[in-house]
């Protein structure tokens, strides 16, 4: 029985890996685009950015979840995300990009404005171009700044990957649970937790050692 759990959640994990991966590589680069916006001098464009943060930073991701998955059904008769397992996994992806997205935007946000505007100067001084300043200066020194919050968020997301289980998106929670349902134990729902703390142990040890590597800007 014991290895049957184990396959059976390591086919779940799989999934949270996936979504875990998949989100990442969306929505990182996504938020600084987000951040750039929420930044700009233009209003038009800085307060409707600011806005939907708000509402993002403001609502629990679980409500995203049901609201992306069944909200063109309910208020466009249409089901855009079909309802096959490949379908619900795009839709938990989107929901879950858009939401750490604009939770990373902030982190980048804060980050950006933290560097003296000295050094912005600096770098006019010497000749250089703004986008010169910005990947010549700045920029290492933001993900300096931003590595103890980011690894914060990535560590969350492990976690908040269980959450795609409302719109039936199959990972290690959902597995866990089959077999409350199947075999009235329900220990292997516990077991799953050995996963999470795995995982998350190893990425605070990576994160660990990007912040030690990076040390040289103190």
């Amino acid at each position: 029985m014991f290895w049957t759990v184990t396959l059976s959640l390591l086919e779940g994990f799989l999934g949270t890996i996936k979504l875990f991966i998949l989100t990442l590589i969306f929505s990182l680069p996504l938020g600084l685009f987000i951040s750039f916006g929420s930044m700009s001098k233009y209003a038009v464009i800085k307060y409707p950015i600011r806005f939907i943060i708000w509402i993002i930073r403001g609502t629990p991701l679980m409500l995203q979840l049901l609201v992306i998955y069944y909200g063109p059904g309910i208020f466009f008769g249409v089901n855009v995300w079909g309802s096959n397992p490949s379908g619900r996994f795009v839709a938990a992806l989107f929901a879950f990009v858009i939401n750490y997205a604009c939770y990373f935007s902030e982190i980048y946000r804060g980050g950006i404005q933290s560097i003296p505007v000295g050094q912005y100067e600096a770098g006019q001084v010497l000749g250089m171009t703004k986008r010169q300043i910005f990947n010549k200066i700045i920029l290492l020194q933001v993900i300096k700044r931003i590595v103890p919050p980011i690894s914060n968020e990535v560590i969350t997301l492990v976690k908040d990957t269980s959450l795609a289980r409302v719109i039936a998106v199959y990972e290690i929670i959902w597995n866990g649970q089959a077999f409350i349902k199947s075999s009235g134990i329900i220990w292997p729902l516990f077991y799953t937790g050995a996963f999470y703390l795995i995982f998350s142990g190893l990425l605070t040890f990576l994160f660990g050692y990007i912040e030690k590597k990076l040390s040289y800007f103190r």
